[in-house]
């Protein structure tokens, strides 16, 4: 099977340029504390919907002490969200579902290539590949250290019924 060609040449980028900081995500993401999985925004192209996030990686993430004790190795799970909080902060920017919140709506042909520890800066690309507004986008999405691969698959997110959420959560 051949290789898929990557969304975009990250050594033409200047990655240190900082988009969006923390505080600029957060206006458009939820997450907070132990569950920001963005450190900053470093790339955003609204012409062909490529965004690049930068997650640096410390031995403060919650995860370091349990998994794995003595070998910290970042969870897929984890990888798999920043990668949605890229794409969320993304979608919420430019408005292109129409809701209050994004949530994740499912995962495919995802693939972890190589470890991500303590120290590293991962860098996460997403490409909105579809939009339904007001049903779903689709993403592919990246994550590279040191310009390796560690990971890739698609994402879907969908629109959050917030108000019927906070009225089941006073139930």
């Amino acid at each position: 099977m051949a290789a898929k060609e990557s969304i975009i040449d990250l050594t033409k980028l200047d990655l240190d340029h900082v988009h969006a900081d923390i505080d600029e995500i957060r206006k458009y993401n939820p997450q907070r504390g132990q569950m920001e999985h963005l450190t900053a925004i470093v790339h955003v192209d609204s012409e062909t919907h490529i965004c690049v996030g930068r997650k640096d990686v410390t031995n403060d993430e919650f995860w370091v002490e349990g998994h794995m004790p003595g070998m910290p190795l970042m969870p897929g799970v984890i990888m798999c969200e920043a990668a949605a909080q890229l794409a969320s902060f993304y979608t919420q920017r430019y408005d292109l579902l129409g809701s209050e919140m994004v949530g994740f709506g499912g995962l495919e042909d995802v693939r972890f290539r190589d470890p991500v520890v303590p120290g590293d800066t991962l860098f996460i690309v997403t490409l909105l590949t579809k939009v339904r507004r007001g049903r779903m986008i689709v993403c592919r999405f990246e994550g590279y250290v040191d310009n390796r691969l560690v990971f890739d698959g698609s994402l879907k997110g969908i629109p959050l019924p917030v108000d019927a959420l906070k009225a089941a959560l006073k139930r």
